[in-house]
């Protein structure tokens, strides 16, 4: 099924399009996405900037980070679910650093929202 597959609420989530035993695809309804954008703020760069020294992971970052790839989630199924979908295979994440000081980040995740067997 790939390394990242799930089905939540009757929802299919997965990174490959699955042709074996178990979940099958009958239909497909078109290409879909999701996109989250998340600011850094004054105080995770500060202390990211003193991890940037001492070492270690920069925990604040991790986790706005993870509530923006969990948002853009959302937004994808939310899109497939439109289309009358109840999954989305072929799932690819991506990430870009904007603004003018880089001071943002964008997580887009797209896929293919589809009916399942």
């Amino acid at each position: 099924m790939g390394w990242f597959s799930k089905k939540d609420e009757g929802f299919f989530l997965a990174t490959v399009v699955p042709n074996g035993e178990g979940a099958r695809v009958a239909q497909y309804l078109g290409v879909v996405n999701g996109e989250a954008i998340i600011g850094a703020n004054i105080f995770r760069d500060l202390f990211s900037s003193v991890r940037d020294v001492v070492g270690g992971r920069a925990g604040g970052y991790e986790r706005a980070l993870s509530g923006a790839r969990e948002a853009a989630l959302e937004g994808l199924v939310e899109a497939a679910k439109e289309l009358g979908a109840d999954g989305v295979v072929g799932i690819d994440f991506d990430y870009e650093v904007l603004g003018e000081t880089n001071g943002m980040m964008m997580v887009a995740v797209s896929g293919t929202a589809v009916k399942m067997a």
